[in-house]
Protein backbone atom coordinates (compact mmCIF):
# COMPACT_ATOMS: atom_id res chain seq x y z
CA UNK A 1 0.00 0.00 0.00
CA UNK A 2 2.81 2.39 0.86
CA UNK A 3 4.58 1.75 -2.45
CA UNK A 4 1.53 2.23 -4.65
CA UNK A 5 -0.25 5.09 -2.88
CA UNK A 6 1.66 7.85 -4.65
CA UNK A 7 0.65 6.43 -8.03
CA UNK A 8 -3.02 6.25 -7.08
CA UNK A 9 -5.46 8.96 -8.20
CA UNK A 10 -5.79 9.90 -4.52
CA UNK A 11 -2.32 11.45 -4.72
CA UNK A 12 -3.71 14.62 -6.28
CA UNK A 13 -7.12 14.80 -4.61
CA UNK A 14 -6.18 13.33 -1.24
CA UNK A 15 -6.88 9.97 0.38
CA UNK A 16 -10.37 8.91 1.50
CA UNK A 17 -11.49 8.51 5.11
CA UNK A 18 -10.97 4.75 5.14
CA UNK A 19 -7.33 5.19 4.08
CA UNK A 20 -6.86 8.05 6.58
CA UNK A 21 -7.94 5.81 9.46
CA UNK A 22 -5.71 3.02 8.17
CA UNK A 23 -2.68 5.33 8.10
CA UNK A 24 -3.54 6.70 11.57
CA UNK A 25 -3.28 3.18 12.98
CA UNK A 26 0.29 2.63 11.77
CA UNK A 27 2.78 1.70 14.47
CA UNK A 28 6.42 0.71 14.79
CA UNK A 29 8.44 0.65 11.58
CA UNK A 30 5.30 1.35 9.52
CA UNK A 31 5.20 4.89 10.97
CA UNK A 32 8.44 5.70 9.15
CA UNK A 33 7.01 4.28 5.91
CA UNK A 34 4.06 6.65 6.44
CA UNK A 35 6.46 9.58 6.85
CA UNK A 36 8.33 8.57 3.68
CA UNK A 37 5.06 8.51 1.72
CA UNK A 38 3.97 11.89 3.09
CA UNK A 39 7.42 13.27 2.24
CA UNK A 40 7.14 12.09 -1.37
CA UNK A 41 3.73 13.74 -1.66
CA UNK A 42 5.17 16.97 -0.19
CA UNK A 43 8.02 16.95 -2.71
CA UNK A 44 5.63 16.24 -5.60
CA UNK A 45 3.44 19.26 -4.87
CA UNK A 46 5.67 21.61 -2.86
CA UNK A 47 9.20 20.83 -3.99
CA UNK A 48 11.96 21.67 -1.53
CA UNK A 49 10.59 25.05 -0.44
CA UNK A 50 9.51 26.00 3.09
CA UNK A 51 6.95 28.77 3.62
CA UNK A 52 7.76 30.79 6.74
CA UNK A 53 5.43 32.99 8.76
CA UNK A 54 5.71 34.93 12.02
CA UNK A 55 3.18 36.56 14.31
CA UNK A 56 2.86 39.45 16.70
CA UNK A 57 0.64 39.20 19.76
CA UNK A 58 -0.78 42.67 19.11
CA UNK A 59 -3.38 42.64 21.88
CA UNK A 60 -3.14 40.17 24.73
CA UNK A 61 -5.43 38.68 27.36
CA UNK A 62 -8.77 39.68 28.88
CA UNK A 63 -10.67 37.61 26.31
CA UNK A 64 -14.32 36.94 27.26
CA UNK A 65 -14.39 33.55 25.50
CA UNK A 66 -13.90 30.33 27.50
CA UNK A 67 -11.62 28.26 25.23
CA UNK A 68 -10.22 25.69 27.64
CA UNK A 69 -6.73 25.64 26.10
CA UNK A 70 -6.17 29.40 26.02
CA UNK A 71 -3.99 31.34 28.46
CA UNK A 72 -5.61 34.59 27.27
CA UNK A 73 -9.15 33.79 28.40
CA UNK A 74 -10.31 36.04 31.25
CA UNK A 75 -12.18 33.01 32.59
CA UNK A 76 -8.92 31.15 33.09
CA UNK A 77 -6.44 31.95 35.85
CA UNK A 78 -3.16 32.06 33.93
CA UNK A 79 -0.33 34.54 34.38
CA UNK A 80 -0.44 35.53 30.70
CA UNK A 81 0.25 39.18 29.84
CA UNK A 82 -2.68 41.55 29.46
CA UNK A 83 -2.26 44.70 27.34
CA UNK A 84 -4.23 46.76 24.80
CA UNK A 85 -3.53 46.99 21.07
CA UNK A 86 0.14 47.75 20.41
CA UNK A 87 1.08 50.86 18.48
CA UNK A 88 2.21 50.86 14.87
CA UNK A 89 5.91 51.36 15.67
CA UNK A 90 6.04 48.24 17.84
CA UNK A 91 4.22 46.07 15.31
CA UNK A 92 6.18 47.26 12.27
CA UNK A 93 9.51 46.79 14.08
CA UNK A 94 8.52 43.20 14.86
CA UNK A 95 7.51 42.64 11.23
CA UNK A 96 10.78 44.10 9.93
CA UNK A 97 12.80 41.84 12.24
CA UNK A 98 10.86 38.81 10.99
CA UNK A 99 11.55 39.76 7.38
CA UNK A 100 15.30 39.73 8.05
CA UNK A 101 14.97 36.02 8.86
CA UNK A 102 13.38 35.26 5.50
CA UNK A 103 9.78 35.27 6.68
CA UNK A 104 7.25 35.71 3.86
CA UNK A 105 4.03 36.16 5.86
CA UNK A 106 3.43 38.26 8.96
CA UNK A 107 0.28 37.92 11.04
CA UNK A 108 -1.31 40.46 13.41
CA UNK A 109 -3.09 38.58 16.20
CA UNK A 110 -5.48 40.08 18.76
CA UNK A 111 -7.23 38.49 21.72
CA UNK A 112 -11.00 38.79 22.17
CA UNK A 113 -14.07 37.81 20.19
CA UNK A 114 -13.51 40.67 17.69
CA UNK A 115 -11.86 44.11 17.63
CA UNK A 116 -13.74 47.36 18.12
CA UNK A 117 -14.28 49.69 15.14
CA UNK A 118 -11.45 51.91 16.41
CA UNK A 119 -9.10 48.94 16.80
CA UNK A 120 -10.01 47.66 13.34
CA UNK A 121 -9.14 51.04 11.82
CA UNK A 122 -5.75 50.95 13.56
CA UNK A 123 -5.12 47.37 12.43
CA UNK A 124 -5.94 48.34 8.83
CA UNK A 125 -3.17 50.92 9.11
CA UNK A 126 -0.79 48.25 10.42
CA UNK A 127 -1.72 45.95 7.52
CA UNK A 128 -0.95 48.70 5.02
CA UNK A 129 2.49 49.30 6.57
CA UNK A 130 3.31 45.57 6.74
CA UNK A 131 2.55 45.24 3.04
CA UNK A 132 4.84 48.20 2.31
CA UNK A 133 7.67 46.20 3.91
CA UNK A 134 7.25 43.58 1.18
CA UNK A 135 5.60 41.05 3.48
CA UNK A 136 2.30 39.25 2.88
CA UNK A 137 -0.05 40.51 5.64
CA UNK A 138 -2.19 38.07 7.61
CA UNK A 139 -4.55 38.66 10.52
CA UNK A 140 -6.17 36.69 13.34
CA UNK A 141 -8.86 38.93 14.81
CA UNK A 142 -11.62 36.57 15.88
CA UNK A 143 -15.12 36.39 14.47
CA UNK A 144 -15.58 39.18 11.94
CA UNK A 145 -18.45 40.06 9.63
CA UNK A 146 -18.39 40.62 5.86
CA UNK A 147 -17.93 44.41 6.03
CA UNK A 148 -15.03 44.19 8.49
CA UNK A 149 -13.31 41.60 6.31
CA UNK A 150 -13.83 43.66 3.15
CA UNK A 151 -12.27 46.63 4.96
CA UNK A 152 -9.19 44.55 5.83
CA UNK A 153 -8.94 43.30 2.26
CA UNK A 154 -9.05 46.88 0.99
CA UNK A 155 -6.23 47.80 3.41
CA UNK A 156 -4.04 45.11 1.82
CA UNK A 157 -4.74 42.00 3.89
CA UNK A 158 -3.90 38.83 1.96
CA UNK A 159 -4.84 36.01 4.32
CA UNK A 160 -7.25 35.61 7.21
CA UNK A 161 -6.43 33.06 9.88
CA UNK A 162 -9.30 31.49 11.79
CA UNK A 163 -8.84 28.02 13.28
CA UNK A 164 -11.63 25.47 13.55
CA UNK A 165 -9.54 24.23 16.54
CA UNK A 166 -11.03 20.70 16.49
CA UNK A 167 -13.87 18.66 15.01
CA UNK A 168 -17.49 19.77 15.06
CA UNK A 169 -18.21 16.73 17.23
CA UNK A 170 -15.65 17.65 19.91
CA UNK A 171 -15.92 21.45 19.76
CA UNK A 172 -18.39 21.92 22.63
CA UNK A 173 -15.92 20.10 24.91
CA UNK A 174 -13.36 22.88 24.53
CA UNK A 175 -15.53 26.01 24.16
CA UNK A 176 -19.09 27.02 25.06
CA UNK A 177 -19.13 30.80 24.41
CA UNK A 178 -19.15 30.41 20.65
CA UNK A 179 -19.87 27.53 18.30
CA UNK A 180 -18.24 25.58 15.51
CA UNK A 181 -20.85 27.09 13.17
CA UNK A 182 -19.70 30.58 14.21
CA UNK A 183 -16.21 29.57 13.06
CA UNK A 184 -17.48 28.26 9.71
CA UNK A 185 -19.53 31.43 9.17
CA UNK A 186 -16.44 33.62 9.67
CA UNK A 187 -14.34 31.52 7.29
CA UNK A 188 -16.97 31.70 4.55
CA UNK A 189 -17.27 35.48 5.06
CA UNK A 190 -13.49 35.81 4.68
CA UNK A 191 -13.55 33.73 1.48
CA UNK A 192 -16.39 35.85 0.13
CA UNK A 193 -14.29 38.96 0.81
CA UNK A 194 -11.61 37.52 -1.49
CA UNK A 195 -9.15 36.60 1.26
CA UNK A 196 -6.89 33.58 1.34
CA UNK A 197 -7.79 31.27 4.26
CA UNK A 198 -5.52 29.80 6.92
CA UNK A 199 -7.39 27.41 9.21
CA UNK A 200 -6.39 24.41 11.28
CA UNK A 201 -6.46 23.44 14.90
CA UNK A 202 -4.83 22.34 18.12
CA UNK A 203 -3.98 18.73 18.82
CA UNK A 204 -3.62 17.09 22.22
CA UNK A 205 -6.85 18.52 23.68
CA UNK A 206 -8.26 15.06 24.40
CA UNK A 207 -9.64 14.60 20.88
CA UNK A 208 -9.67 11.19 19.17
CA UNK A 209 -8.29 10.27 15.77
CA UNK A 210 -11.88 10.37 14.58
CA UNK A 211 -11.97 14.07 15.57
CA UNK A 212 -8.65 14.76 13.85
CA UNK A 213 -9.75 13.15 10.61
CA UNK A 214 -13.20 14.78 10.78
CA UNK A 215 -11.58 18.22 11.02
CA UNK A 216 -9.15 17.45 8.18
CA UNK A 217 -11.98 16.55 5.83
CA UNK A 218 -13.93 19.66 6.89
CA UNK A 219 -10.89 21.79 6.01
CA UNK A 220 -10.52 19.97 2.68
CA UNK A 221 -14.19 20.62 1.88
CA UNK A 222 -13.80 24.34 2.67
CA UNK A 223 -10.69 24.29 0.45
CA UNK A 224 -8.47 26.32 2.77
CA UNK A 225 -5.08 27.49 1.51
CA UNK A 226 -3.02 26.81 4.61
CA UNK A 227 -3.51 24.44 7.56
CA UNK A 228 -1.68 25.41 10.76
CA UNK A 229 -1.03 22.40 12.98
CA UNK A 230 -0.62 23.38 16.64
CA UNK A 231 0.19 21.11 19.56
CA UNK A 232 -1.20 21.89 22.99
CA UNK A 233 1.26 23.30 25.47
CA UNK A 234 -0.60 22.92 28.79
CA UNK A 235 -0.61 26.27 30.61
CA UNK A 236 -1.06 26.60 34.37
CA UNK A 237 -4.37 28.21 35.25
CA UNK A 238 -6.26 26.74 32.28
CA UNK A 239 -8.52 23.64 32.32
CA UNK A 240 -5.87 21.89 30.19
CA UNK A 241 -3.08 22.52 32.72
CA UNK A 242 -2.59 18.90 33.74
CA UNK A 243 -2.94 17.32 30.31
CA UNK A 244 -0.04 15.23 29.06
CA UNK A 245 1.60 16.42 25.84
CA UNK A 246 1.44 14.35 22.69
CA UNK A 247 4.22 11.90 21.99
CA UNK A 248 6.55 13.25 19.24
CA UNK A 249 5.80 10.37 16.86
CA UNK A 250 2.06 10.88 17.36
CA UNK A 251 2.49 14.57 16.54
CA UNK A 252 4.43 13.71 13.38
CA UNK A 253 1.79 11.14 12.40
CA UNK A 254 -0.84 13.92 12.50
CA UNK A 255 1.26 15.99 10.08
CA UNK A 256 1.68 13.02 7.74
CA UNK A 257 -2.00 12.07 7.67
CA UNK A 258 -3.00 15.70 7.04
CA UNK A 259 -0.52 15.88 4.15
CA UNK A 260 -2.07 12.78 2.57
CA UNK A 261 -5.63 14.11 3.04
CA UNK A 262 -4.70 17.53 1.61
CA UNK A 263 -1.73 16.90 -0.71
CA UNK A 264 -1.73 20.33 -2.38
CA UNK A 265 -2.48 22.48 0.69
CA UNK A 266 0.18 24.25 2.77
CA UNK A 267 0.67 22.21 5.94
CA UNK A 268 2.22 24.58 8.47
CA UNK A 269 3.53 23.53 11.88
CA UNK A 270 2.99 26.27 14.45
CA UNK A 271 2.37 26.51 18.20
CA UNK A 272 3.77 23.90 20.57
CA UNK A 273 6.33 22.58 18.07
CA UNK A 274 9.48 22.73 20.26
CA UNK A 275 7.83 21.09 23.27
CA UNK A 276 5.86 18.46 21.36
CA UNK A 277 8.57 17.43 18.86
CA UNK A 278 11.56 17.84 21.18
CA UNK A 279 14.61 16.34 19.40
CA UNK A 280 12.52 15.42 16.34
CA UNK A 281 11.79 18.98 15.14
CA UNK A 282 13.51 18.45 11.80
CA UNK A 283 11.23 15.51 10.98
CA UNK A 284 8.24 17.81 10.43
CA UNK A 285 9.39 18.13 6.81
CA UNK A 286 9.94 14.44 6.22
CA UNK A 287 6.47 13.91 7.73
CA UNK A 288 5.01 16.20 5.05
CA UNK A 289 5.00 19.78 6.35
CA UNK A 290 6.03 22.53 3.93
CA UNK A 291 5.60 25.54 6.23
CA UNK A 292 6.21 26.62 9.80
CA UNK A 293 5.93 29.52 12.18
CA UNK A 294 9.29 31.10 12.98
CA UNK A 295 9.93 32.76 16.34
CA UNK A 296 7.73 33.00 19.42
CA UNK A 297 4.08 32.04 19.71
CA UNK A 298 1.25 33.97 21.37
CA UNK A 299 2.00 33.19 25.01
CA UNK A 300 4.85 30.67 24.81
CA UNK A 301 8.41 30.82 23.51
CA UNK A 302 9.50 29.28 20.21
CA UNK A 303 12.98 28.20 19.17
CA UNK A 304 15.62 30.71 18.16
CA UNK A 305 15.02 31.70 14.51
CA UNK A 306 18.69 31.06 13.77
CA UNK A 307 18.33 27.44 14.94
CA UNK A 308 15.27 26.84 12.76
CA UNK A 309 16.91 28.43 9.73
CA UNK A 310 19.94 26.18 10.24
CA UNK A 311 17.58 23.18 10.52
CA UNK A 312 15.94 24.07 7.19
CA UNK A 313 19.34 24.40 5.54
CA UNK A 314 20.58 21.12 7.05
CA UNK A 315 17.52 19.34 5.62
CA UNK A 316 18.47 20.53 2.13
CA UNK A 317 15.43 22.81 1.92
CA UNK A 318 15.15 26.46 0.94
CA UNK A 319 12.94 29.30 2.16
Amino acid sequence: MFQTATHHSSCEQGIDKKSAFSFAEKKGADIYDLFALANRVRIKFKGNRVDLCSIVNAKSGACPEDCSFCAQSARNNSSSDVYPLKNATNIIETAAAAKKHGVKRFCVVTSGKSPSDKELDEICGHIYEIKKLGLSPCATLGMLGPEQLKKLKKAGLHRYHHNLETSETFFSEICTTHTYDDKIKTIHAAKSAGLSICSGGIFGLGETWNDRIEMAFALREINVDSVPINFLTPVDGTPMAGREMLDPLEALKIIAVYRLIMPQTQIRVCGGRPAALRSLNALIFTAGADGMLLGNYLTTLGRRPEDDLQMINDMGLVI
